[in-house]
């Protein structure tokens, strides 16, 4: 496994070195810089996925503006990533919400995807054997979509039955019906709900692995604590990628006390104008695209060696979820509290993932996971922020499979043969 991204724009990434991307400087401001900034940088807070974005100074935005949007446009043209397609599904969520899904069969080795991603690793994760009727189903986090994963379905395609799905008011999803109608806010809980009824639609039979990213394995948790007898019965894997069980109401997002004081001020009243103004907010959004972008590469990778395309990609999936979606989604994560519902996942191959660098959800709450599936194997990644299978594709598809194969084994096996998997630091 690499200790990169492995990407294949390298052609893409000169062209954002010429126009200086990749030299977009975003530093944590002073204390005395955070209430001059809070006013522009409050708005931004969910869009980085969870909301420390206040009181960042950006260098150079009038600098080459120009230069710079056009490169976003020829990275927006250039990129190939969240292009992969597959059987698309509906799901219809306990409200009437529909959920959108994808679903990528083994037979579906499908022309668009990179070729020399099948057969190896075919062989690699099933050797000579028919595969085992498992189906792996991908969440994916807060503000963002099914896309997100794009380099691990990239890597499984073909190898091994998946599905990816939206969650509601994200990528293709309906708008959620009971938060359009005012009669039920969204909450974590709810989310685990309509995991559920995206497994009814598309994997109603059959051992599932479910792999969940921030508020996709938030979603995980609490499906195990709604569902407990379906992942008794029917999960025979789970991978936890960048995420809590909570306390993040503690969460500093890399901030000094004075940051954080100021963006608990400021919260309720951008809150309040994103959901009330949100056309206002977005031409805001838009007007402010370098500063978005130089937030977005600060809390979403840890390091500055990444792929302008990726990066790129990134920025578009965040820049495509609503604002009053932004405010909406973020009250929850203060209160999500599922500890105890891991327990659930306590006797089949874990894998928890994070990376040293996470401000959104520092590598201390997956330590905290661990702690409590002693059995599961803890993968921190040096260097790495919080999009770990876009800054480290190759490294999260690795873990993927061996956890694949563990739950290929555990799939034909009673719960007592479950194989061991071993804590790796």
């Amino acid at each position: 496994m690499s200790d990169s991204a492995n990407t294949d724009g390298t052609g893409v990434a000169r062209v954002a070195d010429v126009a200086g991307l990749g030299a977009a400087a975003v530093d944590a401001a002073g204390a005395a810089g955070w209430r001059r900034g809070a006013g522009v940088a409050g708005a931004a807070i969910g869009v980085v996925a969870a909301g420390a974005a206040v009181g960042v100074a950006v260098e150079r935005l009038t600098v080459g503006r120009g230069v710079r949007r056009k490169a976003r446009l020829a990275l927006d043209s250039m990129g190939p990533y969240g292009t992969l397609r597959g059987r698309p599904g509906r799901a219809v969520a306990e409200d009437g919400t529909e959920l959108y899904y994808e679903v990528d069969e083994v037979e579906d080795a499908s022309a668009d995807a990179p070729a020399d991603t099948q057969e190896p690793l075919l062989k690699r994760i099933f050797g000579r054997r028919t595969p085992p009727p498992v189906t792996v189903i991908f969440s994916h986090g807060y503000c963002l979509g099914q896309d997100s994963w794009h380099f691990q379905r990239a890597a499984l395609r073909g190898a091994v039955r998946t599905v990816f799905w939206d969650q509601r008011s994200h990528g293709r999803s309906e708008r959620g019906r009971s938060q359009l109608d005012g009669s039920v806010p969204v909450s974590v809980d709810l989310l685990g709900r309509d995991l559920k009824a995206v497994i009814d639609a598309a994997a109603p039979e059959g051992p599932l692995v479910l792999v969940g990213h921030s508020m996709g394995g938030m979603t995980m948790m609490a499906l195990a604590a709604q569902y407990p007898g379906l992942i008794a019965e029917r999960v025979v894997g789970a991978a936890f990628v960048s995420t809590s069980s909570g306390g993040l109401a503690a969460n500093t997002y890399g901030l000094p006390a004075a940051g954080m004081s100021v963006v608990r001020r400021v919260l309720p009243g951008v809150f309040k104008v994103m959901t009330a103004q949100p056309e206002l907010v977005e031409r805001g959004r838009r007007a402010t695209a370098d500063l978005f972008a130089g937030l977005i590469r600060r809390y979403s990778f840890g390091s500055r060696e990444v792929d302008p395309a990726v990066t790129r990609f990134a920025e578009r999936l965040l820049e495509a979820t609503p604002v009053d979606i932004v405010a909406e989604f973020y009250r929850v994560f203060a209160e999500h509290d599922k500890a105890q519902a891991l327990c659930a996942f306590a006797d089949r191959p874990v894998v928890v993932i994070g990376g040293e660098k996470d401000l959104m959800i520092p590598s201390a709450h997956s330590e905290a996971i661990a702690e409590v599936l002693p059995g599961a194997r803890l993968v921190l990644l040096p260097g790495v922020g919080h999009m770990a299978m876009l800054e480290q594709p190759e490294v999260v598809s690795g873990c993927l499979m061996e956890l694949l194969e563990a739950a290929g084994a555990d799939a034909g096996a009673s719960r007592e043969q479950v194989p061991a998997v071993r804590r790796r630091v």
